[in-house]
């Protein structure tokens, strides 16, 4: 295993759901933790749940979004704009050869993340190697769905952190979504810790490293790095 390399798998949903109203990845969740990971040396392969071109919300493309310093960074950036239009599909990637799995948020991966076998055999074969896997915003959507060895939601008892309830009703999606994730997390037996909205945060338990926002996608990139050094 390359000690060096860190595996992106990024939403390929661009529309919330059956609806036409377009959504894809959160840019700042794909950019912020991409630049963190090459700048510190690190391979970085980008890959998305069914290949080819990522979307990317529009949202966050705004001028707003261009103050956040790798938004700005990336529109500079043709190598990684040309990067993200030719992705390969989860599915073509063997996840075995990086030390970590990273899954950036957006609203699209409430759609193509929970419940996908190559995902979920990806996270669990992650986290069974003594490997790393982190999330951010809605990122832990793919954790939705997972069990453990003795049967229990992979999430039950751990710490973790995620796009809130609260978050969901302040951008006006609550009853967009197929379901809240910090409700579901909460079903599956999580314990979700929380911070006031849109605050950065992030929380690592063993292995497992999420962010609440994509003000997070910082931080959550920093304890996995923090990880990888200590190993």
């Amino acid at each position: 295993m390359n000690t060096l390399a860190i595996l992106f798998i990024v939403t390929s949903s661009a529309t919330m759901g059956s609806s036409a109203e377009p959504t894809g990845v959160w840019l700042e969740e794909l950019t912020t933790p991409y630049y963190e990971f090459v700048d510190a040396g690190y391979d970085v392969t980008v890959a998305s749940v069914s290949g080819g071109e990522i979307p990317i919300d529009e949202r966050s493309l705004g001028e707003d979004a261009k103050k956040e310093p790798s938004v700005a960074r990336y529109f500079d950036d043709k190598d990684f704009q040309q990067l993200i239009k030719t992705t390969p599909a989860a599915n073509d990637v063997d996840a075995s050869k990086y030390a970590a799995v990273f899954f950036p948020g957006g609203h699209g991966t409430m759609w193509d993340y929970p419940d996908n076998e190559t995902l979920a055999d990806i996270v669990t074969q992650t986290l069974d190697d003594d490997r790393i896997v982190a999330s951010v915003c809605h990122g832990p959507a793919v954790l939705v769905g997972l069990k453990d060895k003795n049967g229990d939601p992979l999430v039950k008892g751990k710490n973790i952190a995620a796009f809130t309830d609260s978050e969901e009703e302040a951008v006006g999606l609550t009853d967009k979504v197929p379901f809240l994730l910090e409700t579901r997390l909460r079903e599956l037996g999580a314990n979700v810790i929380t911070v006031d909205d849109f605050e950065p945060h992030s929380v690592v338990d063993g292995n497992l490293v999420t962010g609440q926002n994509p003000s997070s996608a910082k931080a959550v990139a920093a304890d996995v790095i923090k990880l990888l050094k200590e190993k």
